[in-house]
């Protein structure tokens, strides 16, 4: 059947690596927050700079996926938005509910998953949307996070305690400039993105395996709706409008179409957010993306 194969050879490494970090959890009872905070601190950002200054897109066309790449992620996360507030949320709830509707997997699910469905030379486009929810998650996503308890210069000030804005700042620097690293630091960045999205992965199964059920099904339906089914809808109308090339339009329909970011639980614990809603909403839309993701692949590589 096309669509097992589609399963079977795309989605399931996925699932089989994160499944491996959520069995080490349960066996070893490992605390997932020290892989978190590497991941914020050292991965991530190596990662970011590495796709940035590897990529051979034209500026133009960087600039442009960059723009409908923040436009999807925004209206999105509106639509969730006005559907909490509609259901009459608490400030709290809805919180959680923007946070986890406006970031998705787009590094640790769905870079590899595009690698597997279209090919490694994907990437390019697909790197630049994840770059783009990286710099909103690292800014918006901290004060959207924060400002529960913080004031807003507080909250503006910790952003500069961020490592990766000035990961994108250097690479903009070397992008426009033309520099490039010396031959020893070039493959230490490279073999520290290299680690970057196996160590998401194994931190997805880890968050996963200490998931926490809430009994908000209403805020916890939201962003699982919103991720999984009108991510893709308004990505491929946003992919229209924005006049993308197939390779481009491939890349953000399926990035506008994965789970709520693991990411999103490392927020929740630096900012002492309801990380029970916020991981069994990770985990509601991580087990139930395969069934979304698998017709979505299929139909878009016809």
């Amino acid at each position: 059947m096309p669509l097992l194969n589609v399963f079977a050879n795309n989605l399931l490494p996925i699932l089989l690596l994160s499944g491996a970090g959520f069995a080490l959890g349960k066996a070893l009872k490992l605390d997932s927050r020290p892989l978190g905070r590497v991941i914020f601190y050292i991965l991530s950002p190596v990662l970011i700079f590495n796709l940035l200054t590897g990529s051979k897109l034209a500026v133009g066309n960087i600039i442009l996926m960059m723009g409908y790449s923040a436009s999807v992620m925004l209206i999105v996360a509106g639509i969730a938005l006005g559907i909490g507030r509609l259901l009459h949320l608490e400030p709290a709830q809805l919180t959680v509910v923007v946070l986890t509707t406006l970031f998705a997997n787009n590094g640790n699910y769905g870079l590899p998953l595009i690698s597997f469905a279209f090919g490694p030379e994907a990437l390019a486009y697909a790197s630049i949307y994840f770059v783009t929810n990286s710099l909103l998650l690292y800014t918006v996503g901290v004060l959207i996070a924060s400002l529960g308890r913080l004031r807003l210069k507080e909250a503006l000030l910790g952003l500069l305690k961020v490592p990766a804005i000035y990961a994108i700042i250097l690479a903009i620097i070397f992008i426009r400039t033309g520099w490039a690293l010396p031959v020893p630091i070039q493959k230490t960045v490279e073999l520290t993105a290299a680690g970057a999205v196996p160590a998401m992965l194994i931190l997805l199964g880890l968050e996963l395996q200490k998931v926490e059920w809430t009994h908000n099904l209403r805020a916890l339906s939201i962003p699982v709706v919103c991720r999984l089914l009108i991510g893709p809808v308004i990505g491929l109308a946003m992919a229209a409008l924005f006049g993308l090339n197939t390779s481009a339009r491939k890349d953000g329909i399926i990035e506008a179409a994965m789970p709520s970011a693991v990411m999103t639980t490392v927020l929740a614990n630096e900012f002492k957010l309801d990380t029970s809603l916020v991981t069994a909403i990770v985990f509601a839309g991580t087990i139930l993306s395969p069934l979304t993701l698998t017709p979505l692949i299929y139909f878009l590589g016809r």
